[in-house]
């Protein structure tokens, strides 16, 4: 029998564990009844798994020295070339490392992860092989990916490669840091509550969050299937949607993908701004913590984009405040049913799961001690109002946002994009390795306040860089309709052609 049986003890305790109280009898009988179920469990383990074959030769990577990894952008260096043609032809890509890459160590920022080895390709890596992209290696990204700062990854801090010393952003650190410092053409970032959208206002570097669900999250490792999104890190437009029309649309393994739309990225991208209507989100510049200087150059890129031709006024979204606050149940208690509890794949959805994942990412209740402060403040809040308030937060949280999502909608119908700071404010420094844990977490989480309400919504964001503030980037963000990224690149490239964004 390949399935251990449990003996009556163990019975007995698993029911105590599940409220269950049994007699000895009913033990004994339960156990008997049991078989024919653990039978089936028999035969499922003595069959092959059911994945994707693994295409494109590659080695098993190797970790850089550090010459040819000053910023810690690296985790794994390797190279996986595509086919011999296509539209990413001689392009290179790192991949941030939650994406799975066939025989190339993915460890998620975590050291408890460290070892894992994937078994096939995201399908997001095989589109790009097919159309002749080469994989340049794997980006460091941050501890299990629960930070907006780049200071929480186990193999090393990642800097900024603006200023040595100071944040790249989170949690798609290594991702953004590689493009901004020209070691490779494109990036693969991944977005739960800004991950995509932080670094890239930090390093200068364009970074588009789709609409939920446009790009197949399969073979990605999820926080929270409602929150999850992957997508695009460019240091330019064209290659930013390039890219998205490589990685958008269904692959029938991913269930959120429920009436994709693609449409083509590029083709708006010389159209100009004229005719464009942009509503300038108020709240999105009431956060508490917003820079005056960056408030300053996200307004001097309104007034370009003004300039160019497009229609530019205020605009008010009063529930965009409550959006942080719907984050927390939804992304701690959610967090900590699928990411953890869940083994990292969790249940109840149709798709392809990562076994060897499920196996290596259970070990970490042995390590939980070494799991990071911020990942394990997140799974106390979220175990908490598992435990004591049975999920009802989460619950109610996911229906708020529907109202939230109508909020923005509606404010969509009048103008094409809304437009705010991508985060409060410039890159900060490094915290220290001895840093006090209340600094440690306030440098993950201080940036939230404008990128996260997208990510319960799904509407797709995008950062472009609009200016510098004492030589460090600051971002601005285009949110757009539902599967109107062509619009978010229509603007974005408006915008670029007006001048150099580090002049304004």
């Amino acid at each position: 029998m390949a399935i251990a049986r449990p003996n009556a003890e163990q019975l007995a305790d698993i029911a105590r564990r599940l409220h269950i109280h049994l007699t000895p009898e009913r033990v004994d009988t339960y156990l008997a009844l049991m078989q024919p179920s653990l039978d089936a469990y028999d035969l499922i383990d003595g069959m092959p798994d059911h994945v994707p074959p693994v295409d494109h030769p590659r080695g098993p990577g190797r970790r850089p020295s550090a010459a040819e990894n000053p910023d810690n952008a690296w985790y794994v260096r390797t190279e996986v070339k595509g086919a011999a043609q296509g539209r990413l032809a001689g392009r290179t890509v790192a991949l941030k490392d939650n994406i799975a890459l066939a025989g190339v160590p993915m460890m998620n920022g975590s050291a408890t992860l460290e070892g894992f080895v994937p078994a096939f390709d995201a399908t997001l890596v095989t589109r790009m092989l097919e159309e002749g992209a080469t994989i340049a290696g794997k980006a460091t990204c941050e501890h299990f990916c629960l930070s907006g700062g780049s200071h929480t990854s186990d193999p090393a801090p990642v800097h900024n490669p603006r200023r040595h010393g100071y944040s790249a952003g989170g949690s798609s650190s290594g991702s953004a840091a590689l493009v901004a410092a020209g070691a490779v053409d494109m990036a693969i970032g991944g977005d739960q509550g800004g991950s995509i959208r932080i670094p890239s206002a930090f390093c200068g570097t364009y970074g588009m969050k789709p609409t939920h669900g446009l790009v197949p999250y399969t073979g990605v490792m999820p926080i929270e299937s409602t929150l999850d999104h992957v997508g695009p890190i460019t240091a330019n437009v064209r290659d930013n949607a390039l890219l998205l029309q490589v990685l958008a649309g269904a692959d029938g393994l991913d269930p959120r993908q429920g009436g994709v739309r693609v449409h083509d990225y590029a083709a708006g991208l010389s159209e100009g701004a004229g005719g464009l209507r942009i509503g300038v989100l108020a709240e999105g510049f009431a956060l508490a913590n917003l820079d005056p200087a960056v408030a300053a150059k996200v307004r001097a890129a309104l007034e370009r984009l003004r300039r160019l031709g497009a229609t530019v006024a205020d605009v008010s979204v009063p529930e965009h405040a409550i959006g942080p606050a719907l984050w927390q149940p939804l992304g701690c208690e959610g967090l900590t049913a699928q990411m953890m509890h869940g083994n990292g794949m969790g249940f109840n959805w149709k798709g392809l799961y990562d076994v060897g994942l499920v196996d290596r990412h259970a070990q970490w209740r042995e390590q939980a001690d070494r799991l990071s402060p911020t990942l394990q403040i997140c799974m106390l809040v979220g175990q908490y109002g598992i435990e004591r308030y049975h999920g009802r937060y989460y619950a109610k949280a996911r229906n708020l946002a529907r109202l939230l999502s109508s909020a923005y909608d509606r404010a969509l119908g009048d103008w094409d994009l809304l437009a705010m700071p991508t985060v409060p404010i410039t890159a900060t420094p490094l915290p220290p390795a001895d840093a006090p844990v209340a600094e440690y977490v306030a440098r993950a989480f201080e940036m939230l306040g404008n990128t996260a309400p997208f990510n319960i919504t799904g509407h797709p964001a995008m950062s472009i860089p609009c200016g510098m503030v004492d030589g460090l980037p600051v971002g601005l963000m285009l949110v757009g309709r539902p599967w109107a990224e062509a619009t978010v690149y229509q603007a974005a490239a408006a915008f670029e052609a007006g001048g150099d964004w580090r002049a304004l």
